[in-house]
């Protein structure tokens, strides 16, 4: 059976891009504007608040791990209130070692180690929608250990660290969100995969795309009465069950597009349409040029 956590990641073909140590010691605070690409952080000792937009401010300590999945504005600051220094990553330049916040001399009150990688799909808005805007894991050794591995290939830049370095990304988004599961309440993915019923319709419309579904169908898939099954679906996902249906069919029609080895009736075969012609209307739709015109400017 298909596991659409899985698929959805390796769809969003993750790159790692950077990581670096961080520290703060004695009053610090500073804020950062949305940068949109997926950010990380554990924290090694000592601890600091969170405050991402949108969500309620954590307190982290050490052994925490934090996943932003398109990084939304925040702030981060130690434990006495202090004006905030601004700071915009897009335009920040990358540092060479440890940022270090606050006083800039003797031992550090908290470190931790953090970065960003990006996802390499034109796809990512409709991935990443499905995802929580913020994960906060407490005691996950295996995640610490992971950021410490990244952090240690980055510095090395050794023979294949790019491979490397893309596994332990994506190993990283899998522990995270395996661990993070059940804990947001928002509707989306993980909250949708945590319950049974809507989790069995995830996973058939996840393995087999192809097939002509259709409410009822994924209703007695998951033994529910078709009503039902609309109405749990739709709050537990955030999205009506064709909708998901049609947004993960047209990720999976990118992918196969982009590859460029496919012709147009194959690719709509193999995403449910009986006819490329059908198929083009609707991922013209969807996307808003015809696929032709997308395989020919996407190269995978």
């Amino acid at each position: 059976m298909a596991d659409p956590l899985s698929q959805i990641i390796e769809l969003l073909r993750p790159r790692a891009v950077f990581s670096k140590g961080i520290s703060g010691a004695g009053r610090w605070g500073v804020r950062y504007s949305e940068f949109g690409q997926p950010g990380f952080c554990a924290v090694l000792e000592g601890e600091c608040h969170l405050a991402v937009d949108g969500e309620k401010p954590v307190l982290l300590r050490e052994g925490d791990f934090v996943l932003l999945p398109a990084t939304p504005a925040f702030s981060m600051y130690g434990p006495e209130p202090v004006m905030l220094r601004p700071v915009d990553p897009t335009i920040t330049p990358t540092p060479s070692g440890e940022v270090r916040h606050g006083r800039q001399d003797g031992p550090a009150d908290v470190r931790l180690l953090g970065g960003y990688f990006i996802f390499d799909t034109p796809d990512a808005g409709l991935l990443v929608s499905l995802l929580p805007r913020m994960i906060h894991v407490c005691g996950v050794e295996r995640l610490t250990l992971l950021v410490r591995m990244v952090s240690e290939e980055t510095a090395q830049e050794g023979t294949g660290s790019e491979l490397v370095l893309v596994r332990l990304v994506e190993l990283l988004l899998v522990e995270a969100l395996r661990a993070g599961r059940g804990q947001d309440d928002a509707p989306g993915l993980l909250r949708g995969l945590g319950d049974a019923r809507v989790a069995e319709a995830l996973r058939r419309i996840h393995g087999d795309p192809e097939h002509a579904w259709t409410v009822a169908e994924l209703a007695e898939e998951a033994g529910m009465s078709r009503t039902a099954f609309f109405d749990r679906f739709s709050r537990t996902v955030g999205k009506r069950p064709m909708e998901y249906l049609l947004g993960w069919r047209m990720a999976v029609a990118k992918e196969l597009l982009g590859k460029q080895s496919l012709a147009l009736d194959e690719v709509a075969r193999r995403v449910g349409y009986s006819s490329a012609s059908t198929f083009s209307t609707a991922f013209s739709r969807h996307v808003g040029q015809p696929p032709g015109r997308y395989a020919r400017t996407v190269i995978l």
